[in-house]
C-alpha cells in the first residue's frame, strides 16, 4: 500500500508544484506593463476612445476572478471604474466556453450618453466581420451569457440631464438567464433612501413581484414578459407588462430635486411594451407605454398661484396653490407624459384642463380655473393656457382670451372681464378648427 501511496503523494504534489509555478507566472504576466497596455490598445480600438488601466490583476484566493482596476474609458462625458472583477464559471472555461459567474463593479460613474455612444459603435455593422445569420437571429433570446450574480457596489448612474443616483445592488440570475431576485438601494442622488425589491414568481415563468419603498409609501405589483411564439419566426417582439399600485408616496420624492408638487399620491398604472431584444436601450425606453388614475391629497402646486391668475387675469409665474385633492389620468409614450382629466378643488378654486411635458421637460396645455369670488357667491371662469417648464411653469391668458378679457372690460368692468376672456377663447378655438391651426 504504501508503495503505491508514494508515488500517487510525489505526482500530487508535482501537480501543486506546477499550478503554483502557472499562478505566480500569470501574476507577473498579467501584472506587467506590456500585457496592462495590451489590453488598453484592443479595448481601445473596440470602442473607439482612448481606454487607459491602472492595473490588470488575477486572483485565486478566496475565489479565482480576474479584476481591471482604474478603468477609465475617455469619452465626453467620461465612464470610470475603480474596479470591475469578473469571477468565471470555471467548468465552462475548461470546455472552451467563457461564461461569467459573479461581476461586481465597484465605486464606478457610468454616464447614460456615454454608455449610449459606447452601445452603438459596438453595434455598428461596420465593425462586425460577419453578417448575422438564421443561428444568430435564433440565439437573440439566449442569455446564457450573462453573469449570474451582479454585484453594484456605490454605482453612479448620470443620466442625460447630467443628474447623478448611486446604488447598493444585488442581483442574481436563473439558469435560463432570467432574473431571479434583485434588491436595490438609493444611497445617493434625488430618490435616496429608496428601496426596491424584485422576486420571480415560484413557478418558473417570466413573471415577477415588485415591491419599492419610496417617499414613505409603497409602489408594488406583477410584471411579466411574455416570449416570442416559438412556431412563428416572424414573431421576435418580448411583450412587457405590469400592473402597479401607489400608495402614501409624497409626489416631491419622485421628482427630487424638483419639487413641482408636493401631497400624497394614490395611484393605478399599468405598464406595456413590445420590445425587439436586438434592439438598443434608446429603442426600449421609446416602446414603454404607461397609463396612470391618481389622485394627489393635500397638493400644493409649486411655482403657480391660479388664485392670482385668475383675479389678474393675465400671467402668472411663482407663487403656490393649495389644494384639497388633484386628480386625473396621466399617459406616457417614452419621454412624453401627458396628464388629461384633470380637476384640481379647494375650497374656492377648482379647476380642469389637460397638460403635456415634452422630453424637454417644457410645458403645454390649458386649464379653465372657476374660483368663488366675494361674499355674493360669485364664480369668475377664467380660460389659461399653460407654459414654460416642469421646473418654472407659467400660466397666462391665450391671445385669443387676452383680446377677449380687454373687450369684456372696456364693456363692463370687473364682471366682464371673466366673462369676456371665455367668449374670446371660444371664438378662438372656433377659428382654430375652421382653419386647421
Amino acid at each position: 500500500m504504501r508503495r503505491f501511496l508514494r508515488p500517487l503523494g510525489i505526482l500530487a504534489a508535482l501537480f501543486l508544484l506546477l499550478g503554483a509555478a502557472v499562478v505566480i507566472a500569470l501574476h507577473q504576466w498579467t501584472g506587467s506593463d506590456g500585457f496592462r497596455q495590451r489590453v488598453e490598445r484592443e479595448a481601445s480600438a473596440a470602442l473607439g476612445v482612448p481606454v487607459t488601466l491602472s492595473r490588470v490583476t488575477v486572483d485565486v484566493w478566496p475565489l479565482p476572478a480576474v479584476a481591471l482596476e482604474g478603468l477609465h474609458i475617455q469619452a465626453r462625458p467620461a465612464l470610470t471604474l475603480d474596479r470591475v472583477e469578473a469571477r468565471p464559471v470555471w467548468t465552462a472555461l475548461l470546455a472552451g466556453r467563457l461564461q461569467v459567474s459573479t461581476l461586481t463593479l465597484r465605486k464606478a460613474v457610468l454616464p447614460q450618453t456615454t454608455l449610449v455612444l459606447l452601445a452603438a459603435r459596438l453595434q455598428d455593422p461596420a465593425r462586425k466581420t460577419a453578417r448575422p445569420g438564421p443561428a444568430a437571429e435564433a440565439d437573440a433570446l439566449d442569455l446564457g451569457w450573462l453573469p449570474r450574480t451582479l454585484v453594484l457596489d456605490e454605482v453612479t448612474w448620470i443620466n442625460e440631464r447630467g443628474r447623478g443616483t448611486t446604488v447598493q445592488a444585488d442581483a442574481s440570475l436563473d439558469d435560463d438567464g432570467w432574473p431571479a431576485s434583485a434588491d436595490v438601494k438609493v444611497t445617493g442622488g434625488g430618490l435616496q433612501g429608496t428601496k426596491a425589491r424584485l422576486v420571480r414568481d415560484d413557478s418558473g415563468a417570466t413573471a415577477w413581484t415588485l415591491k419599492v419603498e419610496v417617499g414613505g409609501g409603497t409602489v408594488q405589483g406583477p410584471l411579466k414578459v411574455s416570449l416570442p411564439d416559438a412556431g412563428n419566426p416572424k414573431a421576435r417582439d418580448l411583450v412587457f407588462e405590469g400592473a402597479l399600485e401607489t400608495r402614501g408616496v409624497e409626489v416631491s420624492a419622485l421628482t427630487a430635486p424638483s419639487r413641482p408638487l408636493t401631497g400624497r399620491l394614490e395611484a393605478s398604472t399599468t405598464l406595456s411594451a413590445r420590445i425587439n431584444p436586438r434592439a438598443g436601450a434608446a429603442a426600449i425606453t421609446d416602446a414603454l407605454r404607461t397609463q396612470t388614475r391618481f389622485t394627489v391629497h393635500g397638493a400644493v402646486l409649486q411655482g403657480l398661484d391660479l388664485a392670482r391668475a385668475v383675479v389678474s387675469v393675465g400671467l402668472s409665474r411663482g407663487g403656490l396653490t393649495e389644494l384639497d385633492t388633484l386628480a386625473g389620468q396621466v399617459n406616457t409614450r417614452g419621454q412624453t407624459i401627458a396628464l388629461s382629466n384633470l380637476e384640481a378643488r379647494s375650497g374656492v378654486l377648482s379647476a380642469t384642463g389637460e397638460v403635456t411635458v415634452a422630453p424637454s421637460r417644457e410645458l403645454s396645455g390649458r386649464l379653465r380655473v372657476d374660483m368663488t369670488r366675494g361674499a355674493s357667491g360669485g364664480v369668475v371662469s377664467v380660460p389659461l393656457a399653460v407654459g414654460g417648464t416642469l421646473d418654472e411653469p407659467s400660466v397666462m391668458l391665450s391671445r385669443s382670451a387676452l383680446l377677449g378679457a380687454a373687450i369684456g372690460t372696456a364693456i363692463m368692468p370687473g364682471v366682464g372681464t371673466g366673462a369676456g376672456a371665455n367668449l374670446g377663447d371660444r371664438i378662438g378655438e372656433g377659428l382654430q378648427d375652421l382653419f386647421g391651426k
